[in-house]
């Protein structure tokens, strides 16, 4: 039998990146996926997305912060953080001084 399992995680978006992607959205992957493809998906998906929060190809924006369940990828392993099945990650946006 070959092929990887499934997994599915929930994805929900703040701030300004309401405005180019869904509030909440859920995604599927293969196990072992990180959250370097779940951003490439999402840049995919929704046109506006890469450009919020990337600054360079690979690179994040400045105060780009990634939760996944509830703890910031910064502490864990940055991009190549593993996905599970049911995690949830939450994405915001750099916050535009007003």
């Amino acid at each position: 039998m070959s092929g990887k399992k499934r997994i599915t995680v929930t994805v929900k978006s703040f701030a300004t990146l309401r405005e180019v992607m869904d509030p909440e959205v859920r995604l599927d992957f293969e196990e072992g996926a990180a959250i370097r493809s779940l951003l490439a998906e999402l840049s995919v998906r929704y046109g506006g997305f890469h450009e919020r929060i990337f600054s360079a190809p690979g690179n994040l924006r400045d105060f780009v912060n990634i939760l996944k369940n509830s703890r910031n990828i910064q502490f864990l392993a940055g991009m190549d953080t593993p996905l599970a099945d049911g995690d949830t990650i939450a994405i915001f946006p750099p916050l535009a001084g007003g």
